[in-house]
Formats: structure tokens, sequence, C-alpha cells
């Protein structure tokens, strides 16, 4: 995947690059120290992703998400130090929302987001023009109605791998890309009850079917890696529960570390 960094923080993007240096199939196209420079380099080189740091000069990288939205535009990933702009960054339809110093982790789970949109828009592109390409969502299946700029986009609850709280919102995160939904973690908890997603912090829900592996530093602390390489910490109260869980999956659980 081409990808375009912007960041007005040279130590900023000299890590992004070294980062970047350890995720297959990625090639940086360019670097950008200002929202201007973003755009222009943007619509000149075409990048599948665009890193997008927020507060820049010359524009902010909300206003870049917005000039460069489109069909033909950059998948964006915000990357900041600041977790209010977040709700503004779903608003511009951002892949992930990534908050500084980023972790190898979610950087990777961004940059496969991106990827799944992409394929998703180009599938749908071709599905319009009468090509044959994915069925449609039932929209019936329970789940979240997210406010986006256009509307209101379905989340169904099968789509979920695992929720994290970020103050007086929780973020879902899915296959291809993150939503944000103002909810309290105790309202929730009651929404997806019976839906395969279990508590295993006070600020995170986790599907355990979708845990590729566990990892026992101690016996009283537990970490669960997801298949797209996310760590989720497991809560001291909360060890025993997941593992029992784990246990009376039939032996099909991940084996712990």
């Amino acid at each position: 995947m081409r990808v375009l960094i912007a960041d007005d923080e040279p130590p900023a993007l000299e890590r992004l690059q070294l980062m970047l240096a350890g995720v297959a199939g990625v090639e940086i196209v360019g670097l950008a120290r200002d929202g201007q420079s973003a755009i222009e380099l943007a619509r000149a080189l075409k990048p599948g992703l665009l890193l997008l740091d927020i507060q820049m000069p010359r524009g902010t990288g909300l206003n870049v998400a917005a000039e460069l939205r489109g069909e033909d535009g950059p998948e964006i990933v915000f990357i900041t130090a600041f977790e209010a702009f977040a709700p503004d960054a779903f608003e511009v339809e951002a892949a992930d929302y990534l908050l500084k110093p980023v972790r190898q982790d979610r950087l990777r789970q961004a940059i496969d987001r991106a990827r799944r949109r992409s394929a998703e828009r180009k599938a749908l592109a071709r599905q319009m023009a009468g090509e044959s390409g994915p069925p449609p969502s039932d929209p019936a299946r329970a789940g979240f109605w997210i406010p986006t700029a256009a509307g209101r986009i379905r989340v169904g609850l099968d789509e979920i791998d695992w929720i994290e709280a970020a103050k007086d919102y929780i973020l879902l995160h899915t296959a291809r890309r993150c939503h944000i939904l103002r909810m309290t973690m105790a309202a929730l908890e009651a929404e997806i009850a019976g839906s395969g997603l279990t508590r295993v912090h006070r600020s995170a829900f986790v599907r355990l079917d979708r845990v590729a592996e566990v990892r026992r530093p101690t016996r009283w602390q537990m970490a669960l890696v997801m298949r797209d390489g996310v760590t989720t910490p497991v809560g001291s109260s909360y060890v025993t529960r997941v593992q029992d869980l784990l246990n009376r999956d039939g032996g099909r659980s991940p084996p712990a570390n």
C-alpha cells in the first residue's frame, strides 16, 4: 500500500518511517510538514493511505481529510496526541484514530483496516458497474447506528472484534475500521449482552473467539492478542473469569504463553 505521512514534527515523521519499515507491503511515497502540502502531495502522488496528524500549520488534519474526501481520495488514519478530536475525525470517515506514542500493533491494525476498506470500495464500484461483488449485509442484525456526516450507518454486533472506552465515548473496532459512539460502558454492557463480547477490563470488551494468543507473564496477569495483532490487557479482577471462558471452549482456545 502506498502511504503518505503528514506531521509537522520531525521526530514523529522519523518514528513513523521506522515503524512502517517493519510492515510488509507498505511503500512510503511522500512526507508532508503542513496541511496544504499534504493536500498537494496527496493529489499528485495518489497514495492509498494518508497517515495524518491533526494539529498542523497551513490547515489542520481535519481540513485535509475534508478536502480529499471522495471516491478517489486516500484512506485516512489520524495520528495525534489529543483524544478530544476523535468525534470530529470519524465525522470525515477516518479508518482509524491512533494516539501518540503510536504502538506498532495498532499501526498494523490501522493499515490492515485501510487495505480492507480500499478493497471494499473497489468491490462496490464493480458492483455498481454491473460486475459481481460481495452480498449486501443484513440490515436487520443486532448492532449500533453510528452517526456520520452523511447520516447514519449500521454496525452489526457480529462485526465487532473488540471495544474500548475513550472517556465519554466508546470505540468499536471492526476488521475494516474503528467507529466512535457516545455511550457509557455500563450502558454498553447491557446493550451487548449475549453477543459473544466479553468484558475483560473496566474499559474493554473482547470477542474471545477472535483471540489468537493468550499471554500470562504472571499468575494474576493476562493479555489477549487479537487476530490482527492488537494486544488488549485483561484487568486483574477479570483474569479468572476470562481464563474459565477460554477453557470452556473445549480446547479450541489459544494456548497461554
